[in-house]
């Protein structure tokens, strides 16, 4: 059981040799592992705290060092699972509704569902993209789209947009600079960085529209 334990926390704590030593050990089954971590990420509301960005990234870096995976598969399975999960999330919004955040569970919790509904009420569908960059709300916005925000042909086109840029951008990454040694030395920062880098389309669209806002308000 503590063997578990460790080995769980080093998703955390060191991605990159963790999905190394994996590749090493047990090959494609990699594939397996990538696959079910983007899907409870991205599909199960209840694990927002999976890693995202940083899995893709690193995902990307192993797959151009080790021979146990191909690159083109992974960024494929990665992207399957992306639109999988993020479609599961979607039909237990749908199923579900915002009852589940009355407080009865709690790892439902309701600021970060707030959260998520005045996202969408800001960008409307591109938030279904944007979400795809930003932690936690990732998780949630689907759960969001789902119960009543959008109609499912137009969140399963986003879905699908959002997963492809979400693939290639964090997992291309990785596959271009995941093995430059600094970046192999201090992957820990890059990791955070990766967050940083991950909420500036929220924060470019935050100004955007508060400039937006403000220059209405001079035209009345």
């Amino acid at each position: 059981m503590e063997g578990l334990i460790h080995e769980f926390l080093r998703l955390f704590t060191e991605l990159d040799q963790f999905l190394g030593d994996f590749v090493s050990n047990h090959g494609t089954l990699t594939y397996a592992l990538l696959f079910a971590i983007v899907f409870c990420e991205t599909g199960l509301v209840i694990l927002p705290f999976l890693p995202g960005d940083s899995l893709l990234f690193a995902a990307g870096a192993i797959a151009v060092r080790e021979t146990g995976i191909d690159p083109w598969i992974t960024a494929t399975v990665l992207f399957v699972a992306a639109v999988l999960g993020d479609t599961l999330n979607y039909h237990v919004g749908r199923w579900i509704g915002p009852p589940a955040f009355s407080g009865r569970f709690r790892w439902l919790r309701k600021d970060y569902l707030e959260r998520t509904q005045k996202f969408f009420e800001r960008y409307g569908g591109r938030a279904v993209v944007l979400a795809r960059f930003v932690p936690i709300v990732r998780t949630f916005a689907p759960f969001v789209a789902g119960v009543g925000a959008m109609h499912y042909r137009r969140f399963a086109v986003f879905n699908i947009l959002g997963a492809a840029l979400w693939v290639v951008l964090a997992f291309g990454g990785g596959c271009l600079f995941g093995n430059i040694p600094w970046v192999k030395r201090n992957f820990s920062v890059v990791v955070l960085g990766i967050v940083v880098v991950s909420v500036l389309p929220l924060v470019w669209e935050w100004w955007a529209h508060r400039r937006s806002t403000k220059s209405a308000a001079r035209s009345v």
